[in-house]
């Protein structure tokens, strides 16, 4: 059991961690870890700036009329926490501790130890909420995809990212019953934990027999279906799960990124499964393969926009100005990876986007410049018929398999040289 002084190192991360992202426009991801804060405690700290951020406006309809006007962001953002652990069951008297020594302990929010104080001692008792109406998505983004699907749609989608989403893994082909944690078979064959916990503890993960990848994210190399022997491109490789999947297949797996750093992770994840890729440091754009690939996934950089549901800063750091650049990039790597493919060869082109423009049209574009393209219109037995456009497109969204948790968004399509 945390002791009270770790419990608080976590709560001041925590807040930390919120003034990045509301403040300085910072990813939760791309934050360093506070020094002298072990890893449990940054997980901790992790998973309560983000929980707030999914709730932010929850949470603040709670506290608006606490208060005559808002106080300094620092002192707000420690309110917005204590507001998140009443709502998820925390003592009262303990939350209010924590949080007037949160404020008392920087000389520049002491002074308003006090508001504080009585603000959370006039929260209602016990703390919802579930009743309030669901956070919605940026205009930017929200915009598209009311005209692209509906308000209905949109509305589904909301309430899949207001919940904290399950941990979904990948198994090694040759992992056995006992290597894996408790989970649900997902229809794709994703494992869908049955509890949150340390995933670096959890059975199998010292042996390599799984990893860590949202159930939509694994159906990219489903859709590839590379096979033993084959030359395969992966694209855009880190952080490697992906490439992990083409590897356990046997194929001959060459997996390209552009950043040294997050390539290191590709290396980690390769080493602790025993699988096997040749790893490359190079812009794409620029790079060019000895010879010709039976197989390519192109996993593009977008919006992300797709991983909200496990990445709820998103909202709050990203405003839609960086996708026409993207969209722009994307089409300029399909048209080179097209280059490198053998005839007949396949490549499914992926972007973990919600827009239209970074997936259904960039498909569409792609067929009008290549006439000579066919796309192959997914089958698996898994894949509702629905989510197939007309062009062949797999269109994922967070509120498919809403039931079970959802899954993060994705479009992806399986194109071929005629």
């Amino acid at each position: 059991m945390k002791t009270a002084a770790e419990k608080e190192t976590a709560r001041s991360a925590a807040v930390e961690l919120l003034l990045a992202v509301l403040d300085e426009g910072a990813m939760l991801a791309q934050i360093p870890p506070s020094e002298g804060l072990s890893g449990p405690d940054r997980a901790r700290a992790e998973r309560l700036a983000a929980d707030v951020l999914r709730h932010l406006d929850q949470i603040d309809r709670i506290l608006k009329p606490l208060m005559r006007k808002a106080p300094p962001l620092p002192v707000l953002n420690v309110l917005r926490l204590a507001v998140l652990e009443r709502a998820q069951g925390a003592a009262a008297y303990g939350v209010v501790n924590e949080a007037v020594g949160l404020v008392r302990a920087n000389r520049r929010t002491q002074h308003l130890a006090g508001l504080v104080n009585a603000v959370l001692r006039a929260l209602p008792d016990p703390v919802s909420l579930a009743d309030l109406p669901v956070p919605m998505l940026p205009r930017w983004l929200r915009q598209p995809l009311v005209h692209a699907w509906g308000r209905d749609v949109v509305a589904a989608i909301e309430a899949v990212h207001v919940k904290t989403p399950p941990v979904d893994l990948t198994r090694k082909a040759s992992a056995s019953a006992s290597d894996l944690p408790e989970g649900s078979l997902l229809p794709n064959g994703s494992i869908r934990l049955a509890q949150g916990g340390q995933i670096t503890a959890l059975p199998g993960y010292a042996a390599g027999a799984w990893w860590v990848q949202d159930a939509a994210a694994s159906m990219a190399v489903q859709l590839l279906a590379p096979m033993a022997g084959e030359a395969v491109l992966d694209l855009c490789a880190a952080p490697g799960g992906k490439t992990m999947q083409i590897a356990d297949t046997g194929a001959d797996v060459t997996a390209v990124d552009i950043s040294e750093p997050r390539l290191a992770r590709v290396r980690e994840n390769l080493a602790r499964t025993g699988l096997k890729a040749t790893v490359v440091a190079a812009d794409a754009l620029h790079w060019q393969p000895e010879g010709l690939f039976d197989a390519i996934l192109l996993d593009a950089p977008c919006s992300a926009s797709g991983t909200i549901r496990r990445h709820p800063d998103l909202p709050f750091v990203k405003d839609g100005s960086e996708v026409e650049a993207l969209a722009a990039l994307q089409s300029a790597l399909l048209d080179r990876a097209l280059m490198w493919l053998k005839p007949g060869g396949r490549l499914v082109f992926v972007t973990c986007s919600l827009l239209p423009a970074e997936g259904e049209e960039q498909l569409a574009n792609v067929l009008a410049r290549n006439p000579g393209l066919v796309v192959d219109k997914p089958t698996e037995p898994w894949i509702d018929p629905a989510w197939v456009n007309a062009l062949g497109g797999l269109r994922l969204r967070p509120d498919y398999w809403a039931e079970a948790g959802g899954m993060d968004g994705f479009f992806m399509a399986k194109l071929r040289r005629a």
